[in-house]
């Protein structure tokens, strides 16, 4: 309890920080920060405190869902980390028998948790950086490596909204990359599905951030892994090789939208 409010306050402080940075210094009469900004780590257990995990596994499906802490030195040692994260488990497609044609099976996900102050929920503004960066280490059985995802809640006009946008990687041997995905390049989904209407993300207020896996779209199975090291916002000077390609033809399914919104 004492390390809840411990944030609750850490958080608000911050925000009292940062308004009256902003009027001693006049930020609005500048140039927009364009810096690399580092969102969330994932390096250490009070780091992975701040997510929350889901799986179809919940509502009676069969597959499971882990973040936990990865102090492997050979997992770590590539990147100059005591520790890492590991979003692992199992990707099963059947359900149990008392939900056989009620759900759908596939899915595993986590997103940051709600990060409450005194002022409301703590949100990200990245309106002035054109990509999210993701430092990810790929393993788990091949088949399940092509079905990432990753989510973005905002605090728009439509709260049911989420911006969804494919993970492609470039290396296949459980070692780190930089994944690069440019924000106009997210597609809307709304209650489960692709909405027709694709407007441009309300990028100035963040809400969530979090990667999931849809096994039940690519129709995979079998044991997943993902490293996590980071998630920030770069601008395309930052940008260190050629971004991933926009992407919309894998929709995300209605059963496991449901269970991300509930996260």
């Amino acid at each position: 309890m004492s390390s809840h409010w411990s944030l609750y306050w850490s958080r608000t402080g911050k925000i009292i920080r940062d308004g009256i940075q902003n009027v001693v210094l006049m930020k609005g009469a500048d140039a927009p920060n364009r810096a690399p900004r580092t969102l969330f780590t994932f390096n250490s257990q009070e780091d992975i405190n701040l997510f929350a995990t889901g799986c179809d596994g919940d509502i009676g499906g069969k597959s499971t869902v882990y973040l936990d802490l990865d102090e492997n030195p050979e997992h770590n040692a590539g990147i100059g980390k005591q520790a890492t994260s590991v979003f692992w488990g199992e990707m099963r497609l059947g359900v149990k028998p008392a939900y056989e044609g009620k759900i759908r099976g596939g899915y595993a996900g986590f997103r940051n948790k709600t990060r409450p102050t005194l002022f409301g929920n703590m949100l990200e503004d990245v309106s002035t950086h054109e990509y999210l960066a993701l430092r990810l280490r790929l393993a788990g059985d091949p088949s399940t490596r092509n079905s990432y995802f990753v989510n973005i809640q905002t605090d728009g006009p439509i709260s049911t909204d989420l911006w969804q946008h494919r993970l492609y990687f470039r290396k296949q041997d459980n070692s780190w990359e930089n994944v690069f995905v440019p924000f106009d390049s997210f597609v809307r989904t709304n209650s489960g599905e692709l909405s027709t209407e694709q407007i441009g993300m309300y990028r100035e207020k963040i809400r969530s951030i979090g990667i999931s896996l849809l096994g039940g779209n690519s129709r995979v199975e079998g044991r997943y892994e993902l490293g996590i090291d980071s998630i920030s916002v770069v601008n395309e000077e930052d940008v260190v090789r050629a971004p991933v390609e926009k992407n919309n033809d894998q929709e995300p399914s209605l059963d496991s939208w449901k269970i991300l919104e509930k996260l």
